[in-house]
């Protein structure tokens, strides 16, 4: 008959610097099914390097191991893990427990990595056979020492193994609780499991049908006290699914990951909400710089647009013959007759405006103001968006009879009124008397000026009453669509030039300026500015990711002997690994989702309060989620990985 554990020259060594320390040495040892054996010797004999390196959580440096067959000693940790959470059981001195974990949630979480299903009904089953049925719920500080090892009992039993492992399975319990689990032990052993126990105690010892002493790392006795019972038929073992060594996950896996990773942050709340913090700071910041870049975006939009859209404008310039431009004073001029050609030049043209302006000195009643005034023709209502929002604005008619009518912007009425309504009123401009009849629309400021600083009359009236100017400052040029607007800019150069006799070797004597290329600039300029916001929030958001991946690493620091444990009983590499890495994920997406609500918040004060222009856009929102979600993934990933690479017994021994 095979044995069930067969050592060939097993030896094992430490190194110490350039020190070698032999544990053990030429071990051999067979070991059939069914046996109750204790191995005793005094501390440092080796006997516990021994068990280790017989339940797999150790390597031999030499020699040849055969479990169940098949030789063991080269397997990689993740076969290890496999065959451990098919074939054996642990019950540990110290008990191994998961803190802020409860006796049904430790018995079960062996099953995880085999993927039992029904995994609580098992471990409620034999919860209730070590007599703890009313004591499922409580955590192991709730238990005494006793309750603890019965816990560990069960746990080291739900898999089915073959094979416990007990190492000073009484070495912290009273004599009695020590009685009570050397009957469980020798109860498991009479269905038919082996039992390999480690002791120093003879006592102890003596309920075992075999002992092995073992000094100085080498076996020097081996006695079986009684013959090993006949075995009685073990119970029908559930299929077991081991967890492969790919970083694939099927659903069913994932959700059992997932519930894992949810115990260990909830099993530790104020270092959670710390890691939740940084991400949730990175991300509000984040969505809060995006949303004013954009308002402030749509905010310059909104005021280029006040001045017109579809429109070029046509400024006198100085004429130059080689790039050479001409003395001073030899300025071009536009007048009236070129706005009337300008009508006529293409059908590309929608309409043409021409304005003067100058400084004026505006008196109603003992209140004055320093102002602009501006003529214009009263097709400017429209082409500039300026319908006044309480009055009229002037006719054509008004316009040719040099009207003395007028429309004050805001600024000039809250100087000049105060709250009182100024339409009908009638103001000095000038030292000239006119009558108000509109107010215009806010437009705001743009640059250094004030857009709302000025007052629009005819423009008849100001070349002849008000401004005594014969020439006009510019003309506005209205086209039928963006997409016309190089059509009418071509038409627009060649009747300028023709009109001011231009021959082909002289530069153009006026200016084209394409409102719509200002404002793509301006946008562009925002847009610039915005991204750059963005950038500096998202280094509070990379900060924050900094932030969780310290703190997952001083989680895979305090939670070695729980991962050494978790190896112990089956984890293959990756379960540890997502394990890990989904509690980095679920941290930062947690913080995430507050940050952007966070951020909302902000922005809507900002709005409310501080009158800003804070927009918030699905795909800023998005980003911001999306960036602190990979933020999680990638600074969890090389603590999560560290935790995967540890081995099962260097975990179990960390202090």
């Amino acid at each position: 008959m095979a044995a069930l554990i067969e050592l060939k020259n097993i030896g094992r060594s430490y190194f110490l610097g350039n020190t070698e320390l032999k544990v053990l040495q030429e071990v051999n040892l067979e070991i059939h099914e069914g046996e109750f054996v204790a191995i005793m010797g005094p501390s440092g004999s080796g006997k516990s390097t021994l068990m280790q390196i017989l339940g797999l959580l150790d390597r031999p440096t030499y020699g040849t191991y055969r479990l169940l067959g098949k030789d063991v000693s080269k397997l990689s940790d993740d076969e290890g893990a496999a065959l451990r959470s098919r074939s054996i059981g642990f019950i540990f001195q110290m008990f191994n427990l998961l803190p802020r974990t409860s006796a049904l949630q430790n018995v079960a979480m062996p099953l995880i990595y085999a993927g039992v299903e029904h995994r609580l009904d098992r471990a409620r089953e034999l919860l209730t056979q070590v007599g703890l049925a009313d004591r499922l719920s409580h955590n192991p500080n709730e238990l005494s020492g006793g309750q603890q090892q019965r816990v560990a009992i069960a746990r080291a039993l739900v898999g089915h193994p073959k094979i416990i492992f007990a190492d000073e399975p009484t070495g912290n319990l009273a004599s009695d609780q020590a009685d009570e689990i050397l009957a469980y032990l020798q109860k498991m052993n009479d269905t038919g499991i082996s039992v390999i126990m480690v002791t120093h105690e003879p006592d102890i010892a003596a309920h075992a049908r075999r002992i092995i002493h073992i000094k100085d790392g080498r076996i020097v006795g081996d006695e079986k006290t009684r013959e090993t019972k006949k075995k009685t038929k073990l119970p029908s073992v559930p299929e077991v699914r081991l967890l492969t060594s790919s970083l694939a996950v099927r659903w069913a896996e994932f959700k059992e990951f997932f519930a894992t990773a949810w115990r260990g942050i909830t099993s530790n709340k104020t270092r959670s909400v710390l890691s939740v913090l940084g991400i949730l700071i990175g991300v509000a910041s984040v969505v809060t710089m995006l949303a004013i870049g954009r308002g402030a975006e749509m905010a310059i939009r909104a005021r280029l647009s006040s001045l017109g859209t579809n429109l070029l404008y046509l400024r006198p310039g100085a004429p130059s013959m080689f790039g050479v431009h001409g003395a001073q004073g030899s300025t071009s001029r536009l007048t009236l007759a070129d706005l009337d050609a300008l009508k006529r030049a293409s059908s590309s043209i929608k309409s043409v405006d021409g304005n003067v302006s100058g400084a004026a000195q505006v008196v109603y009643k003992d209140q004055n103001a320093n102002t602009q005034v501006t003529g214009v023709l009263p097709v400017y209502e429209t082409m500039r968006a300026s319908t006044p929002y309480y009055g009229r604005f002037f006719t054509d008619q008004e316009n040719t009879a040099q009207a003395r009518v007028a429309l004050l912007g805001q600024t000039v009425v809250n100087e000049l009124y105060g709250q009182e309504n100024p339409v009908g009123t009638e103001v000095k401009i000038n030292h000239i008397n006119f009558r108000v009849i509109g107010i215009l629309p806010a437009k705001g400021s743009q640059g250094p000026r004030d857009q709302d600083d000025t007052i629009i009359m005819p423009l008849a009236t100001a070349m002849n009453r008000v401004v005594g100017n014969k020439y006009l400052n510019s003309l506005s040029i209205e086209c039928t669509s963006m997409e016309s607007m190089p059509e009418a800019t071509e038409a627009i150069r060649t009747l300028m030039r023709k009109r001011h006799r231009l021959p082909a070797y002289k530069d153009d004597d006026f200016d084209i300026r394409n409102m719509a290329e200002m404002q793509q600039a301006m946008v562009s300029t925002t847009q610039t500015i915005t991204m750059l916001l963005g950038m500096v929030a998202a280094i509070s958001l990379l900060v924050g990711g900094i932030g969780i991946m310290n703190i997952m690493l001083v989680s895979v620091t305090e939670r070695t002997r729980e991962i050494g444990l978790r190896k112990a009983v089956g984890a293959p590499r990756r379960a540890i690994l997502w394990q890990f890495l989904m509690e980095s994920a679920v941290l930062s997406v947690g913080g995430g989702l507050l940050g952007v609500m966070l951020g909302g918040l902000l922005s809507f004060l900002l709005t409310t309060f501080a009158g800003w222009t804070a927009v918030l856009t699905v795909p800023s929102i998005l980003l911001a989620f999306v960036f602190s979600a990979g933020i999680g993934i990638v600074f969890g990933f090389w603590p999560a990985r560290k935790a995967s690479l540890l081995s099962p017994i260097e975990a179990l021994r960390y202090e």
